[in-house]
C-alpha cells in the first residue's frame, strides 16, 4: 500500500513547523494541562486560555470515561493513537498520524520499494478514494481505476473505521491476499477484487524513442533519486537518436507526486533560469522560493507534457513551472489540484506526523490548490488515464483546504506562443478509435496527439546545419531564449 499517497515532503523550507510540532509531541498531555492550570488567576482573565483549559479537561474526562467504562478494556496507547488519528485526519485529506510501522513504510516508499497492492489513496468523508493505481502493481493489473471508492476490506466496511487501520489491512507480507470491495461511478453494483500482495519496486522513469527522433519519457512518481534516473534516460535517448532529440514528450499522467525536491531537480533540467515554485506557510517568515540555475538537457528542443486528473502534487509543480516559463505545451485534462505541502515530523516513540504546513504556488503566483493545472490543449481522457466519468479532484475531498494567498482565481492568461497545429487537434477520439492497449502506444489517443504536436514543433524549429552549430555554441555559454 502506497501510504503517503500524493503527499510531498518539504526538505528545504518550513523548518520552524518541524521544530514546533516536534517539541509539542515530546511533552505529554499532562504537561499541557499543567501549563494552563498553573497560571492561576491569570487564566481567568484570558478567555482564550480558559477555553483551552476547559477543552483539555474535557479530553481528559472523556479519556478516563472510556478507559474505565468502555465495554472492553482498551490500552492507553490505543486510545491516544486513535485520538491523534482523529485530530489530524479531521484537518484535511493529507495530514495524518503515522504509527511506528507506518512511518518506516513511508521512508521505504520514498526509496521506491514496499510491500502491498500499489494504490495511492486519500481519505474522503470516511471512505478511501483512489487517486491512482501504481503502474504494473497488483491493483493496476486487476483494473482498479482512479476515482474508485474502496468501501470494504476483506468484507468489512471501511466507513466508521480509522484510516490507519484501513491502510494497515491493505499492507502485509508478499503472497498474501486482501479483498477490496469497490464502488465505481456509473455502476449499480459493487466490484470485488481479490489482490495478492507483492514487493513493489517502483520504476520511476521509463523511456523509449519514437519516430522522427522524438523522445518519450514517463515519470511514474517523484522518488529519490529520480533526477539521476531522468538524466540517464535522456542520455540514452540521445544516443539512440544519433546525438540529439528533436523533441520530448514527458508523460505525467496518473503521477500522484512524491518528493518536492525531486520535482524541483527535474524542472532544473529544462528551465535554465527563473523561479520554479514558491512555498507559503502560515507565517510569512517561513515562506521560501526555489529558482532554477541549470542547463537545458534538450538544448531548446520542444517539449510536450501529458497531464490528467491523476497528476497531483509534485507533478503539478513541475507541469505548472514548465507552462509558466513557456517551456512546454501541456496536453490532456486538468490536474488533481493538490497545492499543499506536508512535512514529515518524527515524534517520540518512533512514529511520525504528516502535517500540512504550507501551500505552494507556481512561478506566476497562482496557487494550484483546488484548481489544478489547466492543459493548453484539452484532449479527452483515455482508458489509460482512468474511468470514463467525472474525474476526481482535490475540491471534491472532505476537509480540503482553501485556495488562498496567491494570485486571485480567474482564467489563466492566454498563451501567444502555441503552435498553430493545436487548433486542429481533436478533443475526443474519433468513432472507431481502438481501445487502449498499454503495450501498443498507437492506441493511446492522448499520446498520439502529443506526438503530433511535438513533431510539428520540431519541424518548424529545426535549423539548418550552420544554424544548429551556432546554437550549439550559444548553448554552452548561456541561454538562447527567454521565458516570461
Amino acid at each position: 500500500m502506497h501510504l503517503h499517497c500524493h503527499r510531498i515532503k518539504l526538505r528545504f523550507a518550513v523548518l520552524t513547523a518541524t521544530a514546533f510540532v516536534g517539541g509539542m509531541a515530546l511533552g505529554p498531555a499532562s504537561d499541557l494541562i499543567a501549563r494552563y492550570s498553573g497560571i492561576g488567576t491569570a487564566i481567568a482573565q484570558d478567555t482564550g486560555r480558559n477555553e483551552t483549559y476547559k477543552l483539555l479537561k474535557l479530553f481528559g474526562d472523556a479519556f478516563e470515561l472510556v478507559r474505565n467504562e468502555y465495554i472492553d478494556p482498551v490500552s492507553d496507547k490505543e486510545l491516544i493513537e486513535n485520538a491523534l488519528d482523529g485530530m489530524l485526519t479531521g484537518l484535511d485529506p493529507h495530514s495524518a498520524y503515522l504509527r511506528v510501522g507506518e512511518f518506516r513504510d513511508l521512508e521505504a516508499e520514498d526509496r521506491g520499494q514496499f510491500s502491498g497492492i500499489g494504490l495511492d489513496v486519500v481519505l474522503d468523508d470516511g471512505a478511501l478514494r483512489v487517486v491512482s493505481p501504481i503502474e504494473d502493481a497488483p491493483a493496476f493489473k486487476a483494473g482498479i481505476k482512479s476515482g474508485d471508492i474502496i468501501i470494504a476490506l476483506n468484507g468489512q466496511p471501511i466507513l466508521g473505521g480509522s484510516f490507519a487501520h484501513a491502510i494497515e489491512q491493505m499492507r502485509g507480507p508478499p503472497n498474501t491476499i486482501v479483498t477490496l470491495t469497490i464502488q465505481r461511478a456509473g455502476l449499480d453494483h459493487a466490484l470485488i477484487f481479490p489482490l495478492r500482495r507483492k514487493i513493489i519496486h517502483i520504476q520511476a522513469v521509463k523511456q523509449r524513442l519514437e519516430r522522427h527522433s522524438i523522445g518519450y519519457v514517463r515519470i511514474t512518481e517523484f522518488i529519490g533519486p529520480l533526477d539521476t534516473a531522468l538524466k540517464l534516460a535522456i542520455q540514452s535517448l540521445k544516443r539512440q537518436a544519433g546525438g540529439r532529440l528533436n523533441a520530448l514528450v514527458l508523460d505525467l499522467r496518473d503521477n500522484p507526486g512524491g518528493l518536492l525536491d525531486q520535482a524541483v531537480a527535474v524542472a532544473r533540467n529544462f528551465i535554465r533560469h527563473g523561479q520554479i515554485v514558491s512555498v507559503r506557510a502560515r507565517s510569512s517568515d517561513d515562506g521560501a522560493w526555489v529558482a532554477a540555475d541549470g542547463t537545458d538537457l534538450l538544448a531548446g528542443a520542444p517539449m510536450v507534457v501529458l497531464i490528467n486528473s491523476g497528476s497531483a502534487s509534485a507533478s503539478e509543480v513541475l507541469a505548472g513551472a514548465l507552462q509558466d516559463h513557456r517551456r512546454a505545451v501541456l496536453v490532456g485534462t486538468p490536474t488533481f489540484g493538490k497545492g499543499s505541502v506536508q512535512d514529515t515530523i518524527p515524534v517520540v516513540g518512533g512514529g511520525g506526523i504528516l502535517l500540512t504546513t504550507a501551500r505552494y504556488h507556481r512561478p506566476s503566483g497562482r496557487s494550484i490548490q483546488g484548481r489544478g493545472v489547466m492543459p493548453d490543449v484539452l484532449v479527452a481522457v483515455t482508458p489509460m488515464n482512468g474511468p470514463q466519468f467525472e474525474p476526481e479532484h482535490e475540491t471534491e475531498l472532505n476537509h480540503a483546504i482553501s485556495n488562498s494567498g496567491g494570485t486571485p482565481d480567474g482564467e489563466d492568461p492566454p498563451r501567444t506562443d502555441l503552435p498553430p497545429i493545436i487548433s486542429t487537434v481533436p478533443s475526443t477520439p474519433p468513432n472507431g478509435f481502438p481501445s487502449i492497449d498499454p503495450a501498443r502506444p498507437e492506441t493511446d489517443f492522448q499520446l498520439q496527439q502529443a506526438l503530433l504536436i511535438a513533431r510539428t514543433m520540431a519541424t518548424s524549429q529545426k535549423p539548418r546545419s550552420s544554424e544548429r552549430s551556432a546554437r550549439g555554441a550559444a548553448d554552452r555559454h548561456g541561454p538562447t531564449h527567454h521565458h516570461s
